[in-house]
Formats: C-alpha cells, structure tokens, sequence
C-alpha cells in the first residue's frame, strides 16, 4: 500500500528557483570605428610633388619620401596609390604633360596646332623646361628601365595629341592617308635632335612657319 507522506517528502523541482541558462545569442558586436576617410585632394597633391621633383632633377634623384612629404602625405598613402615608384613616376609625367603641353580643341587643325607647338616651345624654352629634356635624354640613354618609363609616358602623352590630327581628318582638313605618327612625332623630334646636339631649341617666334610646314605636308 502506498504511504501517503511519500508524495509529501519527494523532492519537486522548482523551475522559478533555477538559475539561468546562459543564452545562445552572441554578445552584440562591437562597433570599431571608422578609419580617416580618404583625402580625395591627396593624388593631385602627390602628382604635383612628384612632377615637381621629376622636372627639377629627373626620374632617379626622384624619392618617395620627398614626394610624401612635399604633398603633406605619409609615404603609406603614396604607397597605397602607386605600389612602386616607376607606377608614380610615369603618372606624375603624364600629368606633367597635360599641365605643360595640353592637347586643344580649337575647331580648326591650324588653330590647333598654333596652341600645341605654342605649349612645346613655351615649356622647352624655359629653365625648368630644357632642364627636364636634358635629364630625360640623359637617363634614358644610360638606363633602359629609365628610358621605358619616358617612353611610356611619351606614348600617353602622344595619344591625345593623335586626337588632334584624327578630327582634323574626321572634318576633311587633312589627308586620311597621312603619317599621324610622324606628324605628332615632329616637333618632339626636332626638339631632341637640337637638344643632342647643343644646337638652339626653336623659338616661340619660329611657331607659324613650324605650323605652316607641317600643314603643307599633310593638307587634303
């Protein structure tokens, strides 16, 4: 027969009395703070410093530090930017040349390359201008990574001026036949050649027959 008390002495489980489980549920993360936001100026900064330094001394007297620290930037955002000093240089260059020798867009292949020979002799005739052409001949005759990266930076620079002779084609000014190349090669050419040889660079009063020559070569 069954007693009775059991019922009262058997242990119950007091579900409100047990401690917690702890919880499945990870810990909310912790939200990490934001880095600095890029500086959206710092690239032209660092393309006019390394410019600054490849015109006045050239490609290898050229250091990343003194382009970092000319631009206000550390040498890890430089870095960031370009991962070698050549992938700088060769687009500090073309930034040069954009700056000093921009391609027009004047309406008229005379117009045109009024304003591009005007710029070539402009920066070639000034201090700073045949110093780089000097160093740039120098160092690319002595050292062939040097050389491939003014070569590089040439071409780039060659390629908007191509734009100027293709729309003269595209309105009919210009011969569709013509040697575009040489005809943007021309003047570089003849500044080397000079250059070489010690002779004296063509001068801003020389620009019109400079034209006049090159169109009577490649008029339609």
């Amino acid at each position: 027969m069954t007693d009775p008390s059991a019922s009262e002495t058997s242990p119950v489980t007091d579900r409100s009395s047990a401690p917690p489980k702890p919880s499945d549920d990870p810990s909310p993360a912790v939200r990490r703070k934001r880095g600095r936001p890029r500086d959206p100026e710092a690239d032209g900064r660092i393309l006019a410093a390394a410019s600054s330094l490849i015109l006045m001394r050239g490609f290898e007297s050229m250091t990343v530090d003194e382009v970092a620290s000319n631009a206000g930037v550390g040498k890890a955002t430089v870095y960031r930017r370009w991962s070698r000093k050549e992938d700088l240089a060769v687009a500090a260059m073309e930034q040069l040349y954009r700056d000093e020798m921009p391609s027009p867009d004047t309406g008229t292949i005379r117009g045109d390359l009024q304003s591009m020979f005007g710029s070539v002799l402009g920066f070639v005739n000034s201090p700073a201008g045949i110093d780089y052409v000097r160093t740039t001949i120098k160092e690319s005759m002595r050292d062939d990574r040097i050389a491939t990266l003014y070569r590089e930076a040439s071409l780039r620079a060659a390629a908007s001026a191509t734009e100027v002779f293709e729309r003269a084609i595209e309105r009919g000014e210009v011969r569709a036949d013509i040697p575009v190349r040489a005809a943007v090669e021309f003047l570089g050419g003849l500044v080397a050649t000079r250059v070489i040889t010690g002779e004296k660079l063509p001068a801003l009063d020389e620009l019109d027959d400079l034209v006049d020559l090159v169109l009577r070569g490649i008029s339609a």
